[in-house]
C-alpha cells in the first residue's frame, strides 16, 4: 500500500472518531486539528495526483519520438534515460541523473505491486542490471524509448520478453533530486 494512502486512512480512522458535538474545549481542539490534518493532506494527495496525470499525459505526447542514442530532446531523439529524464524536468521539475542505472540509483525502491502511474520501471535489456528504464502509466502498461530503429511508445510489462527482464520499480522522491523551476 502506498505511503500516502496510509495516510489518508489513518486520519480517516481519526476523524471517524471525532469528538461529539458536546464535547470539551479540549476535545474539539483536537477535533479542529484532525480537520486541518486532513484538509492538508487532501491538498497533498490532489497535488500528487494532478502532477502523476500531468506527467503521463505528457510522456503520451512523445509518442513517436525516434530512438536517438544518447538522445534527450524531441527535436533530436530520446534514448530510454534522457526520455526519462526530459519528462521529469518538464513536467515535474525534478533533474534526474542522466543514466538508467543512475536514475535507479536515486529513486526510492517499491515493490511491483505498488506501482503507480508515474513510478518508474526497469530492466536488464543488455545483461546489466538497470540498463533500461521506462515510465509506469497504468494497467501493467509503461512507456519508454525501446531501441534503435524504434520510436517512443507504450509497451504491455506482462509480456514474456519484460516480464523475464524486469529489474525492478522506483518511486521518484524530491528529497534525493534537485528541483528546477517550472516554467
Amino acid at each position: 500500500m502506498s505511503r500516502w494512502l496510509c495516510i489518508l486512512l489513518l486520519a480517516g480512522a481519526t476523524a471517524a472518531h471525532a469528538a461529539p458535538p458536546h464535547a470539551t474545549g479540549d476535545e474539539r481542539d483536537r477535533q479542529i486539528a484532525e480537520k486541518t490534518l486532513l484538509t492538508q493532506l487532501d491538498a497533498v494527495r490532489h497535488n500528487v495526483v494532478d502532477r502523476t496525470s500531468d506527467l503521463v499525459v505528457t510522456a503520451m505526447g512523445f509518442l513517436g519520438v525516434p530512438y536517438r542514442r544518447g538522445g534527450n530532446s524531441a527535436e533530436t531523439g530520446f534514448d530510454c534515460s534522457g526520455f526519462v529524464r526530459a519528462i521529469y524536468g518538464q513536467t515535474v521539475g525534478l533533474i534526474l541523473p542522466r543514466r538508467a542505472d543512475q536514475q535507479a540509483a536515486a529513486t526510492e525502491s517499491i515493490d511491483k505491486k505498488e506501482l503507480q502511474p508515474g513510478d518508474l520501471v526497469f530492466f536488464n535489456t543488455m545483461r546489466r542490471a538497470f540498463s533500461h528504464v521506462g515510465i509506469y502509466v497504468g494497467d501493467g502498461k509503461f512507456i519508454h524509448s525501446p531501441r534503435s530503429g524504434a520510436q517512443v511508445r507504450v509497451e504491455d510489462m506482462r509480456t514474456s520478453y519484460w516480464q523475464r527482464r524486469f529489474d525492478g520499480a522506483r518511486r521518484v522522491t524530491t528529497a534525493e533530486l534537485q528541483t528546477q523551476p517550472l516554467d
